[in-house]
Protein backbone atom coordinates (compact mmCIF):
# COMPACT_ATOMS: atom_id res chain seq x y z
CA UNK A 1 0.00 0.00 0.00
CA UNK A 2 1.83 3.26 -0.74
CA UNK A 3 2.24 5.26 2.70
CA UNK A 4 1.73 8.57 1.06
CA UNK A 5 -2.21 7.77 0.41
CA UNK A 6 -2.74 7.95 4.26
CA UNK A 7 -2.74 11.73 4.11
CA UNK A 8 -3.69 12.11 0.39
CA UNK A 9 -6.73 14.20 -1.34
CA UNK A 10 -7.41 14.44 -4.26
CA UNK A 11 -8.55 17.04 -6.71
CA UNK A 12 -10.20 16.00 -9.91
CA UNK A 13 -9.96 17.94 -13.14
CA UNK A 14 -11.71 17.80 -16.36
CA UNK A 15 -8.88 19.36 -18.33
CA UNK A 16 -10.83 20.54 -21.70
CA UNK A 17 -12.67 22.77 -18.40
CA UNK A 18 -10.02 23.73 -16.13
CA UNK A 19 -7.92 26.82 -17.52
CA UNK A 20 -7.08 27.55 -21.16
CA UNK A 21 -4.04 29.42 -21.56
CA UNK A 22 -3.58 29.29 -25.36
CA UNK A 23 -6.80 31.21 -26.00
CA UNK A 24 -8.51 28.29 -27.97
CA UNK A 25 -11.17 27.56 -25.32
CA UNK A 26 -10.19 24.35 -24.59
CA UNK A 27 -8.14 24.10 -20.87
CA UNK A 28 -4.82 22.46 -21.60
CA UNK A 29 -1.73 21.16 -19.32
CA UNK A 30 0.33 24.52 -19.43
CA UNK A 31 -3.26 25.75 -17.16
CA UNK A 32 -3.13 22.97 -14.64
CA UNK A 33 0.38 23.84 -14.17
CA UNK A 34 -0.21 27.26 -13.79
CA UNK A 35 -3.09 26.59 -11.04
CA UNK A 36 -1.04 23.79 -8.79
CA UNK A 37 -0.44 26.33 -6.20
CA UNK A 38 -4.29 27.04 -6.13
CA UNK A 39 -4.77 23.55 -5.63
CA UNK A 40 -1.96 22.60 -3.14
CA UNK A 41 -3.43 25.99 -1.13
CA UNK A 42 -7.23 24.58 -1.54
CA UNK A 43 -5.08 21.65 0.86
CA UNK A 44 -5.40 18.84 -2.29
CA UNK A 45 -1.86 17.36 -2.34
CA UNK A 46 -3.19 14.82 -5.48
CA UNK A 47 -4.39 14.91 -8.66
CA UNK A 48 -6.71 12.87 -10.76
CA UNK A 49 -7.12 14.35 -14.34
CA UNK A 50 -9.82 13.13 -17.27
CA UNK A 51 -8.03 11.14 -19.85
CA UNK A 52 -5.77 13.60 -21.90
CA UNK A 53 -4.63 10.74 -24.55
CA UNK A 54 -5.33 11.40 -27.97
CA UNK A 55 -8.96 10.99 -29.56
CA UNK A 56 -11.34 11.77 -31.37
CA UNK A 57 -13.52 12.85 -28.40
CA UNK A 58 -16.45 10.56 -28.79
CA UNK A 59 -17.04 10.21 -25.38
CA UNK A 60 -14.07 13.15 -24.41
CA UNK A 61 -11.52 11.70 -24.48
CA UNK A 62 -12.64 8.37 -23.01
CA UNK A 63 -12.87 6.90 -26.49
CA UNK A 64 -8.62 6.20 -26.84
CA UNK A 65 -6.73 6.78 -29.76
CA UNK A 66 -3.62 6.65 -28.86
CA UNK A 67 -2.40 5.56 -25.52
CA UNK A 68 1.22 6.64 -25.42
CA UNK A 69 0.50 10.25 -26.90
CA UNK A 70 -1.13 13.49 -25.43
CA UNK A 71 -3.81 14.94 -27.48
CA UNK A 72 -2.81 18.08 -29.42
CA UNK A 73 -5.48 19.97 -27.97
CA UNK A 74 -4.21 19.60 -24.64
CA UNK A 75 -0.42 19.71 -25.57
CA UNK A 76 2.54 17.55 -25.99
CA UNK A 77 3.96 14.52 -23.74
CA UNK A 78 6.79 17.40 -22.74
CA UNK A 79 4.55 19.33 -21.58
CA UNK A 80 2.81 15.98 -19.49
CA UNK A 81 6.29 15.22 -18.37
CA UNK A 82 6.56 18.59 -16.91
CA UNK A 83 3.43 18.41 -15.04
CA UNK A 84 4.53 15.74 -13.17
CA UNK A 85 7.93 17.44 -12.41
CA UNK A 86 6.14 20.52 -11.38
CA UNK A 87 3.65 18.87 -9.43
CA UNK A 88 6.24 16.61 -7.35
CA UNK A 89 8.16 19.36 -6.72
CA UNK A 90 5.32 21.02 -4.73
CA UNK A 91 4.16 17.81 -3.07
CA UNK A 92 1.69 16.77 -5.40
CA UNK A 93 1.20 13.45 -6.85
CA UNK A 94 -1.02 12.99 -10.26
CA UNK A 95 -2.94 10.67 -11.27
CA UNK A 96 -3.81 9.22 -14.49
CA UNK A 97 -7.22 8.29 -16.29
CA UNK A 98 -6.76 4.71 -17.45
CA UNK A 99 -9.13 3.24 -20.01
CA UNK A 100 -8.50 0.01 -20.17
CA UNK A 101 -12.00 -2.08 -21.05
CA UNK A 102 -11.87 -0.17 -24.69
CA UNK A 103 -10.38 1.91 -27.30
CA UNK A 104 -11.53 4.65 -30.21
CA UNK A 105 -12.59 2.83 -33.23
CA UNK A 106 -9.82 4.72 -34.90
CA UNK A 107 -6.91 3.45 -32.30
CA UNK A 108 -4.08 1.38 -34.75
CA UNK A 109 -5.37 -2.02 -32.97
CA UNK A 110 -8.44 -2.10 -33.50
CA UNK A 111 -7.66 -1.07 -37.37
CA UNK A 112 -5.55 -4.11 -37.68
CA UNK A 113 -7.83 -6.11 -35.84
CA UNK A 114 -10.49 -5.22 -38.45
CA UNK A 115 -8.98 -5.87 -41.17
CA UNK A 116 -9.63 -9.26 -43.09
CA UNK A 117 -8.28 -12.65 -42.29
CA UNK A 118 -7.25 -14.73 -45.29
CA UNK A 119 -6.97 -18.45 -44.86
CA UNK A 120 -3.74 -19.97 -46.56
CA UNK A 121 -4.02 -23.84 -46.31
CA UNK A 122 -6.95 -23.94 -44.28
CA UNK A 123 -5.15 -21.96 -41.57
CA UNK A 124 -6.54 -18.16 -40.54
CA UNK A 125 -3.86 -15.70 -41.16
CA UNK A 126 -4.01 -13.70 -38.50
CA UNK A 127 -2.26 -10.51 -37.53
CA UNK A 128 -0.74 -9.10 -34.12
CA UNK A 129 -4.19 -7.69 -33.70
CA UNK A 130 -6.78 -9.82 -34.68
CA UNK A 131 -7.75 -11.10 -31.95
CA UNK A 132 -6.90 -7.58 -29.92
CA UNK A 133 -10.90 -7.13 -30.07
CA UNK A 134 -13.63 -9.08 -29.28
CA UNK A 135 -15.29 -10.21 -33.19
CA UNK A 136 -18.32 -12.92 -33.86
CA UNK A 137 -16.93 -15.14 -37.03
CA UNK A 138 -20.74 -13.83 -38.41
CA UNK A 139 -23.21 -11.55 -37.95
CA UNK A 140 -24.97 -11.23 -34.89
CA UNK A 141 -27.19 -8.71 -33.97
CA UNK A 142 -27.31 -7.29 -30.43
CA UNK A 143 -23.33 -7.78 -30.34
CA UNK A 144 -22.38 -4.26 -30.94
CA UNK A 145 -20.71 -2.38 -34.13
CA UNK A 146 -20.19 -2.98 -37.54
CA UNK A 147 -16.62 -3.18 -39.38
CA UNK A 148 -16.68 -0.81 -41.44
CA UNK A 149 -15.04 2.27 -40.37
CA UNK A 150 -13.81 4.93 -42.90
CA UNK A 151 -13.39 1.56 -45.27
CA UNK A 152 -10.39 0.77 -43.56
CA UNK A 153 -12.08 -2.59 -41.83
CA UNK A 154 -13.26 -5.29 -44.20
CA UNK A 155 -13.54 -8.83 -41.47
CA UNK A 156 -16.54 -10.39 -41.24
CA UNK A 157 -18.40 -10.25 -38.27
CA UNK A 158 -19.32 -8.39 -35.88
CA UNK A 159 -17.42 -6.42 -32.68
CA UNK A 160 -18.63 -6.11 -29.30
CA UNK A 161 -18.83 -2.84 -27.21
CA UNK A 162 -17.91 -1.58 -24.20
CA UNK A 163 -19.86 1.68 -23.94
CA UNK A 164 -20.82 3.68 -27.22
CA UNK A 165 -20.85 2.27 -30.96
CA UNK A 166 -17.11 4.13 -30.96
CA UNK A 167 -15.73 2.62 -28.42
CA UNK A 168 -14.84 -1.78 -29.43
CA UNK A 169 -14.09 -3.81 -26.35
CA UNK A 170 -10.94 -5.00 -25.74
CA UNK A 171 -10.08 -8.70 -25.80
CA UNK A 172 -9.79 -10.12 -22.34
CA UNK A 173 -11.76 -12.96 -22.85
CA UNK A 174 -14.83 -14.96 -21.20
CA UNK A 175 -15.10 -16.60 -17.83
CA UNK A 176 -16.62 -19.24 -19.42
CA UNK A 177 -16.90 -19.38 -23.43
CA UNK A 178 -19.73 -20.73 -25.17
CA UNK A 179 -18.83 -19.86 -28.77
CA UNK A 180 -16.50 -20.60 -31.26
CA UNK A 181 -15.32 -17.03 -31.48
CA UNK A 182 -15.44 -16.33 -28.06
CA UNK A 183 -11.81 -17.05 -25.70
CA UNK A 184 -11.22 -17.64 -22.62
CA UNK A 185 -9.19 -15.16 -20.13
CA UNK A 186 -6.65 -17.49 -19.65
CA UNK A 187 -5.72 -17.73 -23.61
CA UNK A 188 -2.89 -16.08 -24.71
CA UNK A 189 -4.35 -13.31 -26.71
CA UNK A 190 -6.35 -12.05 -23.71
CA UNK A 191 -3.49 -12.42 -21.49
CA UNK A 192 -1.34 -10.68 -23.90
CA UNK A 193 -4.38 -7.41 -24.12
CA UNK A 194 -3.33 -7.09 -20.47
CA UNK A 195 0.06 -7.15 -20.81
CA UNK A 196 -0.11 -4.78 -23.43
CA UNK A 197 -2.21 -2.44 -21.09
CA UNK A 198 0.60 -2.58 -18.11
CA UNK A 199 3.19 -1.77 -20.91
CA UNK A 200 0.43 1.42 -20.85
CA UNK A 201 1.00 2.24 -17.71
CA UNK A 202 4.93 1.53 -17.44
CA UNK A 203 4.79 4.12 -20.04
CA UNK A 204 3.36 6.71 -17.79
CA UNK A 205 4.31 5.77 -14.51
CA UNK A 206 7.92 5.97 -16.00
CA UNK A 207 7.29 9.54 -17.03
CA UNK A 208 6.44 10.44 -13.41
CA UNK A 209 3.00 9.59 -13.26
CA UNK A 210 1.72 8.31 -9.66
CA UNK A 211 -0.81 5.71 -10.75
CA UNK A 212 -4.25 5.72 -12.25
CA UNK A 213 -8.16 5.86 -11.95
CA UNK A 214 -9.62 2.99 -13.74
CA UNK A 215 -12.34 3.40 -15.73
CA UNK A 216 -15.12 0.78 -15.88
CA UNK A 217 -12.59 -1.50 -13.89
CA UNK A 218 -14.92 -4.45 -13.82
CA UNK A 219 -16.07 -4.70 -17.18
CA UNK A 220 -12.96 -6.64 -18.52
CA UNK A 221 -13.55 -10.40 -18.45
CA UNK A 222 -17.31 -10.51 -20.34
CA UNK A 223 -20.07 -12.77 -19.17
CA UNK A 224 -18.17 -13.20 -15.53
CA UNK A 225 -19.34 -14.14 -12.37
CA UNK A 226 -21.29 -12.09 -9.72
CA UNK A 227 -17.58 -11.52 -8.00
CA UNK A 228 -16.34 -10.68 -10.89
CA UNK A 229 -13.88 -13.72 -10.19
CA UNK A 230 -11.87 -13.46 -13.50
CA UNK A 231 -11.60 -9.70 -13.68
CA UNK A 232 -10.47 -10.07 -10.24
CA UNK A 233 -7.56 -11.99 -11.23
CA UNK A 234 -6.47 -10.14 -14.26
CA UNK A 235 -6.15 -6.94 -11.74
CA UNK A 236 -4.55 -8.88 -9.54
CA UNK A 237 -1.36 -9.48 -11.93
CA UNK A 238 -1.62 -5.49 -12.17
CA UNK A 239 -1.03 -4.78 -8.65
CA UNK A 240 1.52 -7.46 -8.29
CA UNK A 241 3.60 -5.71 -11.29
CA UNK A 242 3.08 -2.24 -9.30
CA UNK A 243 3.95 -4.00 -5.82
CA UNK A 244 7.08 -5.39 -7.58
CA UNK A 245 7.95 -2.73 -10.00
CA UNK A 246 6.43 0.71 -8.83
CA UNK A 247 5.26 0.15 -5.11
CA UNK A 248 4.45 3.86 -4.32
CA UNK A 249 1.90 4.00 -7.68
CA UNK A 250 -1.65 3.62 -6.59
CA UNK A 251 -4.88 2.73 -8.22
CA UNK A 252 -8.46 3.62 -7.64
CA UNK A 253 -11.02 1.89 -9.09
CA UNK A 254 -14.66 3.34 -10.28
CA UNK A 255 -16.50 -0.08 -9.11
CA UNK A 256 -18.43 1.09 -6.41
CA UNK A 257 -17.86 -2.26 -4.72
CA UNK A 258 -15.07 -2.35 -2.24
CA UNK A 259 -15.63 -5.75 -0.94
CA UNK A 260 -14.47 -6.76 -4.83
CA UNK A 261 -12.35 -4.33 -6.06
CA UNK A 262 -10.41 -4.02 -2.55
CA UNK A 263 -10.63 -7.32 -1.89
CA UNK A 264 -10.23 -9.40 -3.79
CA UNK A 265 -9.21 -7.27 -7.17
CA UNK A 266 -6.38 -5.73 -4.86
CA UNK A 267 -7.45 -1.70 -5.84
CA UNK A 268 -5.68 0.49 -2.94
CA UNK A 269 -8.66 2.41 -3.58
CA UNK A 270 -12.43 2.31 -4.53
CA UNK A 271 -14.55 5.07 -5.27
CA UNK A 272 -18.19 5.16 -2.78
CA UNK A 273 -20.22 6.68 -5.25
CA UNK A 274 -23.61 6.46 -6.93
CA UNK A 275 -24.81 3.01 -6.97
CA UNK A 276 -28.73 2.43 -6.96
CA UNK A 277 -29.60 2.65 -3.33
CA UNK A 278 -25.97 2.36 -1.94
CA UNK A 279 -24.74 4.64 0.87
CA UNK A 280 -23.49 7.81 -1.14
CA UNK A 281 -27.09 8.03 -2.63
CA UNK A 282 -28.68 7.77 0.99
CA UNK A 283 -26.50 11.25 2.12
CA UNK A 284 -26.73 13.73 -1.52
CA UNK A 285 -29.95 12.61 -3.20
CA UNK A 286 -32.49 10.10 -1.80
CA UNK A 287 -35.39 10.14 -3.87
CA UNK A 288 -37.75 6.89 -4.46
CA UNK A 289 -36.26 6.13 -8.13
CA UNK A 290 -32.40 6.64 -7.62
CA UNK A 291 -30.74 7.33 -11.11
CA UNK A 292 -29.36 5.02 -13.79
CA UNK A 293 -26.14 5.16 -14.28
CA UNK A 294 -25.79 8.45 -16.02
CA UNK A 295 -29.50 9.63 -16.20
CA UNK A 296 -30.45 12.01 -14.01
CA UNK A 297 -34.08 12.60 -13.41
CA UNK A 298 -35.19 16.18 -14.18
CA UNK A 299 -36.31 17.94 -10.93
CA UNK A 300 -39.76 17.35 -10.62
CA UNK A 301 -38.98 13.80 -10.71
CA UNK A 302 -35.86 13.84 -7.65
CA UNK A 303 -38.90 13.22 -5.04
CA UNK A 304 -40.13 10.06 -2.88
CA UNK A 305 -43.65 8.99 -2.61
CA UNK A 306 -43.84 11.60 0.22
CA UNK A 307 -42.71 14.05 -2.39
CA UNK A 308 -39.96 15.40 -1.29
CA UNK A 309 -36.01 14.43 -1.43
CA UNK A 310 -34.63 12.94 2.40
CA UNK A 311 -31.09 13.09 1.52
CA UNK A 312 -29.51 13.10 5.41
CA UNK A 313 -27.73 16.77 4.10
CA UNK A 314 -31.44 18.18 3.08
CA UNK A 315 -32.15 20.76 6.34
CA UNK A 316 -36.04 19.51 5.47
CA UNK A 317 -34.87 16.06 4.96
CA UNK A 318 -36.28 14.51 8.05
CA UNK A 319 -33.52 11.40 8.19
CA UNK A 320 -30.73 9.96 10.09
CA UNK A 321 -27.63 8.86 9.32
CA UNK A 322 -28.92 5.14 9.63
CA UNK A 323 -29.40 4.44 6.09
CA UNK A 324 -26.32 5.79 4.86
CA UNK A 325 -24.46 3.88 8.01
CA UNK A 326 -26.13 0.41 7.38
CA UNK A 327 -24.84 0.38 3.81
CA UNK A 328 -21.39 1.71 4.81
CA UNK A 329 -20.18 0.40 7.95
CA UNK A 330 -20.85 -3.21 6.77
CA UNK A 331 -18.50 -2.34 3.66
CA UNK A 332 -15.93 -0.32 5.94
CA UNK A 333 -15.56 -3.11 8.29
CA UNK A 334 -15.00 -6.04 5.74
CA UNK A 335 -12.25 -3.85 3.82
CA UNK A 336 -10.42 -1.48 6.37
CA UNK A 337 -7.62 -3.75 6.38
CA UNK A 338 -7.50 -4.12 2.23
CA UNK A 339 -7.53 -0.53 1.23
CA UNK A 340 -9.77 2.86 1.31
CA UNK A 341 -13.15 3.44 0.15
CA UNK A 342 -13.47 7.12 -1.06
CA UNK A 343 -16.00 9.70 -0.90
CA UNK A 344 -16.16 11.96 -3.48
CA UNK A 345 -17.99 15.67 -3.89
CA UNK A 346 -19.60 14.16 -7.20
CA UNK A 347 -17.36 13.65 -10.47
CA UNK A 348 -17.10 14.54 -14.08
CA UNK A 349 -20.33 11.66 -15.14
CA UNK A 350 -22.71 12.50 -12.03
CA UNK A 351 -24.42 15.49 -11.12
CA UNK A 352 -22.69 18.42 -9.18
CA UNK A 353 -24.29 18.56 -5.69
CA UNK A 354 -25.52 21.72 -5.93
CA UNK A 355 -28.66 20.48 -7.84
CA UNK A 356 -29.94 19.56 -4.48
CA UNK A 357 -28.08 20.91 -1.99
CA UNK A 358 -27.84 24.91 -0.71
CA UNK A 359 -24.52 26.44 0.21
CA UNK A 360 -25.25 25.81 4.12
CA UNK A 361 -25.86 22.21 3.34
CA UNK A 362 -23.08 21.55 1.36
CA UNK A 363 -20.81 23.11 4.20
CA UNK A 364 -21.90 19.95 6.57
CA UNK A 365 -21.68 17.89 4.08
CA UNK A 366 -18.04 18.29 2.86
CA UNK A 367 -16.88 18.82 6.44
CA UNK A 368 -18.72 15.33 7.11
CA UNK A 369 -17.49 13.52 3.71
CA UNK A 370 -13.99 14.62 4.66
CA UNK A 371 -13.77 13.65 8.22
CA UNK A 372 -14.55 10.32 7.44
CA UNK A 373 -12.33 7.68 6.84
CA UNK A 374 -10.74 6.88 3.24
CA UNK A 375 -9.30 9.15 0.40
CA UNK A 376 -11.31 11.69 -0.34
CA UNK A 377 -11.64 13.03 -4.13
CA UNK A 378 -12.74 16.97 -5.26
CA UNK A 379 -14.50 17.74 -8.08
CA UNK A 380 -13.26 20.79 -9.78
CA UNK A 381 -15.60 23.69 -8.97
CA UNK A 382 -16.94 21.68 -6.09
CA UNK A 383 -15.33 23.77 -3.55
CA UNK A 384 -17.28 27.55 -4.59
CA UNK A 385 -20.72 25.56 -5.34
CA UNK A 386 -20.45 25.34 -9.22
CA UNK A 387 -23.98 24.48 -10.42
CA UNK A 388 -25.20 21.60 -12.75
CA UNK A 389 -26.43 23.32 -15.63
CA UNK A 390 -29.23 22.27 -16.59
CA UNK A 391 -30.49 21.32 -20.54
CA UNK A 392 -26.78 22.09 -22.22
CA UNK A 393 -26.75 20.43 -25.59
CA UNK A 394 -24.74 17.20 -25.36
CA UNK A 395 -20.55 17.84 -26.03
CA UNK A 396 -18.76 14.90 -27.07
CA UNK A 397 -20.84 12.18 -26.02
CA UNK A 398 -21.50 13.40 -22.39
CA UNK A 399 -25.40 13.95 -23.22
CA UNK A 400 -27.22 14.46 -19.51
CA UNK A 401 -23.33 14.88 -18.07
CA UNK A 402 -22.66 17.88 -19.82
CA UNK A 403 -24.20 20.01 -17.10
CA UNK A 404 -21.60 18.58 -14.61
CA UNK A 405 -18.65 19.57 -17.16
CA UNK A 406 -18.75 22.96 -17.63
CA UNK A 407 -15.58 25.49 -17.00
CA UNK A 408 -13.56 26.39 -14.26
CA UNK A 409 -15.39 29.88 -12.99
CA UNK A 410 -11.77 31.66 -11.55
CA UNK A 411 -13.24 35.55 -11.57
CA UNK A 412 -16.39 36.78 -11.78
CA UNK A 413 -15.26 39.79 -13.70
CA UNK A 414 -12.62 38.52 -15.78
CA UNK A 415 -13.64 37.45 -19.18
CA UNK A 416 -15.69 34.14 -19.66
CA UNK A 417 -15.05 33.84 -15.58
CA UNK A 418 -11.29 33.80 -16.22
CA UNK A 419 -11.12 30.54 -18.04
CA UNK A 420 -9.89 31.64 -21.65
CA UNK A 421 -9.64 34.31 -23.23
CA UNK A 422 -11.01 33.13 -26.49
CA UNK A 423 -14.01 34.50 -27.75
CA UNK A 424 -17.95 33.07 -26.33
CA UNK A 425 -18.27 31.52 -29.27
CA UNK A 426 -15.30 28.87 -29.50
CA UNK A 427 -15.62 27.68 -25.71
CA UNK A 428 -15.68 23.98 -25.08
CA UNK A 429 -18.76 24.88 -23.32
CA UNK A 430 -20.58 28.12 -21.99
CA UNK A 431 -19.40 29.64 -18.55
CA UNK A 432 -21.97 30.01 -15.80
CA UNK A 433 -21.81 33.84 -16.00
CA UNK A 434 -22.54 35.51 -12.80
CA UNK A 435 -22.19 32.05 -10.73
CA UNK A 436 -19.72 31.73 -8.15
CA UNK A 437 -15.81 32.04 -8.81
CA UNK A 438 -12.56 31.28 -6.90
CA UNK A 439 -11.59 34.69 -6.46
CA UNK A 440 -14.88 35.97 -4.80
CA UNK A 441 -14.77 33.31 -2.15
CA UNK A 442 -11.33 33.76 -1.57
CA UNK A 443 -11.82 36.99 0.10
CA UNK A 444 -14.98 36.14 2.10
CA UNK A 445 -14.40 34.00 5.08
CA UNK A 446 -17.67 32.82 5.76
CA UNK A 447 -17.63 30.79 1.71
CA UNK A 448 -17.77 27.76 0.97
CA UNK A 449 -14.21 27.69 -0.11
CA UNK A 450 -13.24 28.44 2.99
CA UNK A 451 -15.01 26.38 4.57
CA UNK A 452 -13.65 23.78 2.34
CA UNK A 453 -9.80 25.32 2.98
CA UNK A 454 -10.14 25.03 6.98
CA UNK A 455 -11.51 21.51 7.14
CA UNK A 456 -8.40 20.12 4.53
CA UNK A 457 -6.14 21.93 7.01
CA UNK A 458 -7.55 20.82 9.87
CA UNK A 459 -7.37 17.18 7.95
CA UNK A 460 -3.95 18.04 6.92
CA UNK A 461 -2.36 18.56 10.28
CA UNK A 462 -4.79 15.73 12.29
CA UNK A 463 -3.31 12.10 12.66
CA UNK A 464 -7.05 11.46 14.04
CA UNK A 465 -8.08 12.55 10.24
CA UNK A 466 -5.76 10.33 8.38
CA UNK A 467 -7.22 7.82 6.11
CA UNK A 468 -6.69 4.25 8.14
CA UNK A 469 -7.41 6.30 11.74
CA UNK A 470 -10.06 4.48 13.52
CA UNK A 471 -13.90 5.40 12.90
CA UNK A 472 -16.17 4.54 15.59
CA UNK A 473 -19.94 5.53 15.39
CA UNK A 474 -20.62 7.11 18.80
CA UNK A 475 -24.63 8.21 18.10
CA UNK A 476 -27.16 8.15 15.44
CA UNK A 477 -30.81 7.31 14.65
CA UNK A 478 -34.31 9.25 14.22
CA UNK A 479 -34.26 12.65 16.44
CA UNK A 480 -30.31 11.84 17.30
CA UNK A 481 -27.96 13.72 15.92
CA UNK A 482 -24.73 11.45 13.91
CA UNK A 483 -21.73 11.44 15.88
CA UNK A 484 -18.66 9.94 15.09
CA UNK A 485 -15.12 9.77 16.48
CA UNK A 486 -11.55 9.47 14.73
CA UNK A 487 -8.65 8.46 17.43
CA UNK A 488 -9.14 11.42 19.42
CA UNK A 489 -11.39 13.67 17.75
CA UNK A 490 -15.18 13.34 18.04
CA UNK A 491 -17.48 14.99 15.13
CA UNK A 492 -21.39 16.29 16.15
CA UNK A 493 -23.50 16.61 13.11
CA UNK A 494 -27.18 18.08 12.84
CA UNK A 495 -27.53 18.87 8.70
CA UNK A 496 -31.48 19.48 9.41
CA UNK A 497 -34.05 22.64 9.90
CA UNK A 498 -34.69 21.36 14.10
CA UNK A 499 -32.54 21.54 17.15
CA UNK A 500 -31.74 18.29 18.52
CA UNK A 501 -31.24 17.65 22.24
CA UNK A 502 -28.88 15.27 23.41
CA UNK A 503 -28.08 13.96 26.44
CA UNK A 504 -24.23 12.62 26.23
CA UNK A 505 -23.13 9.16 27.25
CA UNK A 506 -19.37 9.48 25.26
CA UNK A 507 -17.15 10.40 28.75
CA UNK A 508 -15.69 13.46 26.89
CA UNK A 509 -18.82 14.77 25.85
CA UNK A 510 -20.42 14.14 29.52
CA UNK A 511 -17.77 15.57 31.56
CA UNK A 512 -16.70 18.35 28.77
CA UNK A 513 -13.09 17.74 29.18
CA UNK A 514 -12.46 19.18 25.36
CA UNK A 515 -11.86 21.65 23.22
CA UNK A 516 -12.98 22.72 20.04
CA UNK A 517 -11.36 22.10 17.08
CA UNK A 518 -14.23 23.90 14.15
CA UNK A 519 -17.60 24.43 13.88
CA UNK A 520 -20.20 25.53 12.09
CA UNK A 521 -23.24 26.49 12.94
CA UNK A 522 -23.80 26.14 17.44
CA UNK A 523 -23.96 23.79 19.32
CA UNK A 524 -24.62 24.07 23.35
CA UNK A 525 -22.66 22.25 25.45
CA UNK A 526 -24.12 22.32 29.30
CA UNK A 527 -22.50 18.75 31.38
CA UNK A 528 -24.24 15.94 29.84
CA UNK A 529 -26.72 17.68 27.84
CA UNK A 530 -26.42 18.77 24.31
CA UNK A 531 -28.10 20.78 21.44
CA UNK A 532 -27.03 20.65 18.53
CA UNK A 533 -28.69 23.79 16.74
CA UNK A 534 -30.09 23.63 13.51
CA UNK A 535 -27.59 22.38 10.67
CA UNK A 536 -24.54 22.30 12.83
CA UNK A 537 -21.73 21.05 12.78
CA UNK A 538 -18.38 20.32 15.38
CA UNK A 539 -15.06 18.79 15.77
CA UNK A 540 -14.00 18.29 19.62
CA UNK A 541 -10.67 17.25 20.83
CA UNK A 542 -10.69 14.81 24.01
CA UNK A 543 -8.31 15.88 26.47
Amino acid sequence: MPGWLKNAVFYEIYPQSFYDTNGDGIGDIQGIIEKLDYIRELGANALWINPWYDSPFKDAGYDVRDYKKVASRYGTNDDAKRLFETAHSKGIRVLLDLVPGHTSEEHEWFKESGKAIPVVDGVPQKNEHSDRYIWTEYWLSGIGGHPYISGECDRNGVYMLNFFKSQPALNYGFAAPTESWQMSYKDPEPQKTLELMMDVMRFWLNMGCDGFRVDMADSLVKDDDERKTCTCSLWKKVRAMLDSEYPEAAMVSEWSNPELSLNDAGFHMDFYLDHAGNGYNRLFRDYETLEKYHVFPIAEDRKNTEGRDRSFFKKDGDSDASAFLSDYIPKYEKTKDAGYICFMTCNHDTPRPTRTLDETELKIAYATIFTLPGVPFIYYGDEIGMKYIENLPTKEGGYTRTGSRTPMQWDVDATNMGFSGASSDKLYLPVDEGGPSIKAQQSDKSSLYNVVKDILNIRRNEKSLCADAPFEVLCRGKEKPFIYRRGELIILVNPGEKDIEYTADHPAIKSGNFEEVYSIGRIEHSGDKVVLKAQSFEIIRSK
